[in-house]
Order: structure tokens, then C-alpha cells, then sequence
């Protein structure tokens, strides 16, 4: 897994503060600045996965006096879902350390690869949230962006950034599991035990409850084609045989999956390099906040699940799941 930081890179500074060309509290752009400027950066570290948003910074600015912003666009390489957008609000950052928006444009609007926003304010600086909707035609894909602003006076500045590599990782999450369901990873989904016998081959895990004195049994995922000691009793659909490996790991996480963790992702290289030499078939006394790395018997899939939590109560566990298809 890996541990990535998340490093800003300086915007233009004069595109730090949203300025109105009338505002009596003026904002100087530095001396030397005579023309339309623009800059970006993109926000987040994360993998880049479909359904998922890619999220840019996009500043634009000129000098006070000598006109005033009229549009901006975004062109994708790749048309992205139809929620991709501009935000019409330009953000800047407060002292203390808020985000603060003021709105200065109308609605965007797309057209096949582009996006594009018009001013509704005599502004001569703003800073633009770009929001990319990962389509599911950039899975696995690269996708690139230039970003173009346009002035009153007719003058236009571009800003290209990438390429962003897509993944080919599906994810789910807060998936409830409930006591004696299987869960199939090539599905994402939670089936009962008639549902199971429907569909032998699917079935990866069985989750089971049980308080077993003297043993840490608690909230156990096991492969249906475990030893008969694992299942304490439940018994097995006829056909649902599958013998899945799995590592159990704790003090792992991931943002996505856990959304309490900062700064770790499993991407794709995690799972297509993770090695399942002598791993068991079963992972015993799951804990909250524990996880596993898996690998379907056919090795068709590998995932890793994150324990979001577990209820004794009800008997049930949520888990959240990355999945990529390697065969």
C-alpha cells in the first residue's frame, strides 16, 4: 500500500483572493503583470477511479483596469459523465483557513469534450473549482485537460495538465452483511443462502457470527470451501465449494474505503503485485477498522476490504471493497 502526501503547488498569488473591479478594498496584482494570467493545480491525491471526480483548481487573472474575465473552459481528452462541471463560485482562502466562495458566474455548460462557464460579474480574478466526472469509456485510460480563459479585451490564455492514468479498480461501499450471507466479489454483492445455491460459482465468502466460549470467533469471513471447523456449524449450500484466499490485516486502511484515514490509497499496482503463496481460505475475529487483502479462487479478481464496522447486536458486519479484475 502506499502512502502518498499531498503536495500543493503555488497558484499564480494574485489569483489567491476573488476581486471585484469595483471593490473598495483593493487587491493590488503585483507590478509587471500586464496581461490575462492563468494557473492550475489539481486537488486530491487519490486513484483516479471511474464514478469518482478529478478536481482542478483553475485561476485566472489580469490586471485591474485593463478589462475584465468573460469565460473559461475545461476540454477533456476523454468526454467526461454528464455531472461533470465548473463551480461558479471563485474560492479563495480566508485567515483562518476557510475556503470562501462569492459567486461570479452562471451555470456551466458541456459539450462533448468541453466545459464551459460565463462570468456574471466585472471580475478580473477568480479561481474556478473544475470538476471531472470519470466516465466509464476512461477506465483504464489516460485523460488530459486544457484549461483556456478569455478576457474583454479579447485575449485568451491556455493551461494544459496531465495526463491522469484511470483505473481499472472497481469500489463499493458500506456493504451489510448479515449473519450466514455470502458475499460474491466478482458482484460486489451480498446474496442469502438460497440466492447462494442459485449461484455456486459466484460465492467467495460466507460472514458468520457466533460467541464461542474460549475462542476469538466473533465476526468471521470464511471460504465456502474452508474446513468444515471454520463454519461452527452452518452448513454449505450444495456447489458452493469456492476457496478463496485471504490475508487478514490490521493498522491498514483507505481513505476511499474508510473515509476517516488520510493520505493512504490501495490502487491498482497494490493489487496486480500482492502475493497469496500459503494464504488461508478464512479470516476469524474481524475486527472493526481490520481489513483483508483477497484473491478469488479462480484468480480472476483480487480486492481488499476495509471493516467499517461490526454489531454484536445485530449480528452484522459493513465492509467496503476495492476490487480490480486481473485475469
Amino acid at each position: 500500500m502506499k502512502l502518498r502526501y499531498y503536495i500543493i503547488l503555488p497558484l499564480i498569488c494574485f489569483t489567491l483572493c476573488f476581486v471585484s473591479c469595483s471593490d473598495d478594498n483593493e487587491y493590488k496584482i503585483p507590478e509587471g503583470i500586464t496581461e490575462l494570467q492563468n494557473d492550475c493545480i489539481k486537488r486530491g491525491i487519490k486513484p483516479n477511479l471511474v464514478g469518482d471526480t478529478i478536481q482542478f483548481a483553475y485561476a485566472m487573472a489580469l490586471p485591474k483596469g485593463t478589462g475584465h474575465l468573460v469565460s473559461a473552459r475545461a476540454e477533456a481528452s476523454i468526454p467526461g459523465d454528464p455531472k461533470t462541471s465548473f463551480n461558479n463560485k471563485s474560492y479563495h482562502t480566508s485567515s483562518g483557513g476557510m475556503d470562501i466562495g462569492v459567486e461570479v458566474a452562471g451555470p456551466s455548460v458541456n459539450e462533448g469534450k468541453m466545459t464551459e462557464i460565463t462570468f456574471t460579474t466585472d471580475t478580473c480574478a477568480a479561481t474556478l473549482r473544475y470538476y471531472y466526472v470519470i466516465p466509464e469509456e476512461a477506465r483504464g485510460k489516460q485523460v488530459s485537460f486544457k484549461f483556456y480563459a478569455s478576457d474583454s479585451n479579447g485575449r485568451q490564455v491556455s493551461y494544459n495538465m496531465g495526463p491522469y492514468n484511470i483505473s481499472n479498480m472497481d469500489k463499493k461501499l458500506d456493504i451489510v452483511l448479515s449473519n450466514e450471507s455470502f458475499f460474491s466479489i466478482e458482484d460486489m454483492a451480498v446474496y442469502d443462502k438460497t440466492a447462494a445455491a442459485a449461484n455456486p460459482e459466484k460465492m467467495d465468502l460466507v460472514y458468520i457470527y457466533k460467541v464461542i466460549r474460549g475462542i476469538d470467533y466473533a465476526h468471521s469471513l470464511v471460504s465456502p470451501g474452508a474446513d468444515s471447523q471454520y463454519f461452527q456449524g452452518v452448513t454449505m449450500p450444495e456447489g458452493v465449494n469456492n476457496s478463496t484466499k485471504f490475508w487478514k490485516v490490521y493498522a491498514s486502511a483507505d481513505q476511499d474505503l474508510a473515509r476517516d484515514e488520510y493520505g493512504v490509497f490501495v490502487d491498482d499496482l497494490d493489487l496486480q503485485k500482492i502475493t497469496f503463496t500459503n494464504a488461508p481460505d478464512f479470516g476469524i475475529n474481524m475486527t472493526q477498522k481490520s481489513g483483508a487483502w483477497v484473491e478469488t479462487s479462480d484468480g480472476r479478481y483480487r480486492a481488499y476490504f476495509y471493516v467499517n464496522a461490526v454489531n454484536n447486536g445485530k449480528k452484522t458486519m459493513t465492509i467496503s471493497i476495492k476490487r480490480l479484475k486481473v485475469k
